[in-house]
């Protein structure tokens, strides 16, 4: 798999709130150490790193601004600032990491970016809708799907999905519908010639 040489890595809300027991089970516990490992891929190629946090608006949410949980996890926040290539912070407070400050897409394209990869929380809540829109704005998305996790989620008719179904479904969706390409970290990461 080819990974361009300006593609961005976009890290979305990994954020201590999520640790909390409010969201209940969860899947994937290996997300975090393949969220580090694509982190540090990029920091030492060079290549631009996204980091998304979310501004919750709704009262009582683990991730409102203010509170411990809108923090981003210890690992994450260590590497904030430690690579060779450009950087940027984006806030929001809805799905899509391009509804936020700054403006995700000007800058991708004030870059020349036009391939990305998307990690982070949750799979199929602002993982996927930031994937499904950058495949409308014409990038190449590539969605890491174990450097990822998602919640198991209860919808309407009683009906409830596993995390893992609910990844499955997600990236079925995707995938099938051309969103995005749908890897591994392993596939992404030799992609990425580490010097």
């Amino acid at each position: 798999m080819e990974i361009n040489e300006n593609a961005a890595l976009v890290v979305v809300d990994v954020q201590k709130g999520f640790e909390q027991e409010f969201w209940g089970r969860r899947d994937n516990p290996g997300a975090e150490g393949n969220i580090a490992a694509l982190i540090d891929a990029w920091q030492e190629t060079g290549r631009p790193v996204v980091f998304v946090r979310h501004d919750s608006r709704q009262a009582g949410s683990p991730l409102a601004p203010g509170t411990e949980g809108n923090d981003f996890k210890d690992f994450v926040a260590e590497r904030r600032g430690k690579g060779a290539g450009p950087e940027l912070l984006v806030k929001k407070s809805v799905n899509s990491a391009f509804y936020g400050e700054p403006d995700l897409d000007a800058w991708l394209k004030g870059a020349g970016v036009e391939q990305f990869v998307v990690v982070g929380i949750q799979t199929n809540m602002c993982n996927e809708t930031t994937a499904r829109m950058g495949g409308n704005l014409g990038y190449d998305v590539l969605f890491a799907l174990d450097a990822m996790h998602t919640f198991d989620l209860v919808g309407p008719f009683g009906w409830t999905q596993t995390a893992e179904e609910l990844t499955r479904a997600t990236a079925v969706s995707l995938h099938g519908g051309r969103f995005a390409r749908v890897v591994t970290t392993e596939d992404v990461l030799k992609g990425v010639s580490v010097a």
